[in-house]
């Protein structure tokens, strides 16, 4: 009989967690401690940290952590000095069989170039209420509705719609279906979140708008009656905050809607500043818009004046937000298009000066559809809607319907292995410093996806969840995940929440609040590095690791080849135990979570 394979750690580690780096957030001139773990298989014999201040190469020696070495591996230390805004950093194993290159990437033979190496920027760090944070998405017209307040009339846009109607999606008049739903209702409904272990709040726009998701704004100047004005918003942010949540919005920098106040300014007036907000031709008064969509008129951030208004200075929407509504942060739009327009390229520009509107206990992050690395290395945001990093490999390695309902790529959703998604997390993850991975979004879906649990199926819907809670990133349920809510398309997914609990999936309900829990419950999950013990067609083993202590995770789509357990741990969910040199317990797709004995 074949015996189980063992699975094994790569024989050299190092990543940006606090297990391995004294401080992400250094100042020019400090010293940053940096540990190496690497098993005594190699026969290293020395280690250097190979940095690059002002361009020049600089090795320092590590020296082993004798009173901390195991049985199978050796832990080295080493003080890098920090000279530049960001520290850029690998190490070299020396071996009898030659050096060894250490990169976020892994661990290579041959030298690589540098966009894998190691990243720690002396930045400001995100707000310190966001490690470990735990994210809710609210897309407002479907949450709640409140009976306790006097509604204004609907206006002749919208198409009203009674709570149970069904989302008429794909049709022409989609968007300007109003169920209704408003901040009073948020408030009302916060005993729900509290319920779910969550701590943010992620709201989509507020503003007016022609549309029910709103990424039309008519202006930016108040938040739209049809949710409760401003009062209504100050009134759910401080009630959240009275429960120990935060809240941020969500604006769009790209682009207005065509109803814009200062669009039909720009449009009516040649001479005004408005013009030259937009991309404007003066000789047929057609216009740039985001994807093409003419409702969406993109913005020219070259206008000085534009960028006072909405994001750079004291009294731009931006700052408004957390001074007069009490936002505690920001999401952007498709933050990777915002000043970005044929020759114009001030996309850097736009996220410097957003987060240098805000304080050090604000949150920024941005939606970015693909590589986000570039705008993750400094001052801008702090992080991104991990589509690219996350979502995607998840559904490409869980979805049963290889829908067309995908975005990313044309076509059906790609098949992958475990072995590919962990190839995709590390290529990404390689590119950007520590911190910023840790406050990407993690998410399965969104207000612009598809359910995932129309895609993959109720069980693996708790699957991609185990991983969303496990691996390192903020993150983000989309309101209703938690209870089964369904939904084939973007627009279909947008359902509104069903508050009768008769409706709700109980299976679905218990394990998102047992996950937020361990999550709560375990620095390592939190906080803590990660090195990925197996992956191969069907499941995935990792390990987050802190100073308190280790967490090991498996995630199976299916049955798969037996394993043997190379630790002992203790069950955090309803499970057996592990014991090192047995099989791994368990058959069949499912997650496990152990606590790993010291």
């Amino acid at each position: 009989m074949k015996q189980p394979a063992t699975p094994r750690f790569a024989p050299a580690h190092h990543d940006g967690s606090p297990l391995y780096v004294s401080t992400s957030a250094p100042s020019i001139g400090d010293g940053v401690e940096l540990r190496v773990r690497v098993s005594r298989e190699l026969e290293v014999v020395a280690v250097h940290a190979r940095s690059t201040p002002d361009g020049e190469p600089r090795f320092d020696l590590a020296t082993p952590e004798t009173a901390e070495a195991v049985a199978d591996e050796i832990w080295w230390r080493v003080r890098v000095p920090v000279v530049n805004p960001e520290l850029s950093y690998r190490f070299v194993l020396q071996t009898p069989g030659g050096a060894l290159w250490l990169t976020a990437a892994g661990l290579s033979r041959t030298e690589v170039t540098d966009d894998t190496d190691f990243l720690i920027s002396t930045a400001p760090p995100a707000p310190s209420w966001s490690d470990g944070a735990v994210v809710y998405e609210i897309f407002l017209d479907r949450f709640a509705r409140s009976e306790a307040w006097e509604r204004p009339a609907l206006p002749e846009w919208a198409d009203e719609a009674s709570w149970t109607d069904r989302v008429p999606w794909g049709t022409e008049r989609a968007l300007q279906q109003v169920y209704g739903g408003d901040l009073h209702g948020v408030v009302e409904r916060l005993d729900h979140l509290v319920a779910l272990g969550v701590d943010v709040i992620y709201l989509t726009p507020f503003f007016p708008s022609r549309s029910n998701h709103r990424y039309d704004s008519t202006t930016f100047s108040t938040v739209d009656p049809l949710l409760g004005g401003d009062d209504g918003l100050r009134r759910l942010t401080d009630a959240a905050h009275a429960r120990g949540m935060r809240v941020i919005g969500d604006i769009t920098l790209n682009h207005s809607g065509d109803g814009h106040e200062w669009f039909r300014r720009a449009l009516a007036d040649p001479g005004s500043a408005e013009r030259d907000f937009y991309f404007i031709d003066p000789d047929d008064e057609s216009y740039a818009s985001f994807c093409g969509v003419p409702t969406l008129p993109t913005f020219d951030h070259r206008s000085s004046e534009l960028r006072a208004r909405l994001y750079d200075g004291e009294e731009s929407v931006i700052r408004r937000g957390v001074r007069d509504w009490g936002l505690d942060g920001w999401r952007v739009d498709v933050a990777q298009s915002a000043g970005r327009h044929g020759t114009v390229e001030l996309n850097d520009l736009v996220a410097r000066r957003t987060r240098g509107s805000l304080d050090p206990g604000h949150l920024l992050l941005a939606e970015n559809q693909f590589d986000a690395s570039r705008a993750l290395r400094g001052e801008g945001w702090h992080g991104t809607m991990s589509y690219a990093g996350f979502s995607r490999p998840v559904w490409s390695w869980l979805a049963r319907e290889r829908s067309h309902e995908f975005w990313g790529t044309p076509g059906p959703i790609p098949q992958y292995t475990a072995a590919d998604v962990r190839a995709v997390m590390t290529m990404y993850s390689s590119r950007i410093p520590w911190r910023s991975y840790s406050h990407n979004l993690t998410l399965i879906d969104s207000h612009d996806t598809a359910r995932f649990r129309s895609i993959a199926g109720a069980d693996r819907q708790l699957l991609a969840a185990a991983l969303m809670f496990a691996l390192p990133g903020i993150p983000m349920v989309f309101a209703g995940d938690e209870v089964g809510v369904e939904g084939v398309h973007l627009e279909d997914g947008r359902r509104p929440f069903p508050w009768d609990p008769e409706e709700w999936d109980p299976d679905a309900w218990s394990v998102y609040r047992e996950l937020i829990a361990l999550r709560r419950g375990h620095e390592a999950l939190r906080t803590g590095g990660l090195r990925w013990l197996h992956a191969s067609d069907d499941v995935l083993i990792f390990e987050r690791a802190s100073e308190t202590g280790s967490v090991l995770v498996l995630v199976a789509r299916d049955a798969h080849e037996p394993l043997t357990s190379p630790v002992d741990g203790a069950s955090l969910i309803d499970g057996d135990d592990l014991v090192a040199g047995a099989p791994i317990p368990g058959e069949g797709a499912r997650f496990g979570i152990w606590e790993v004995s010291r």
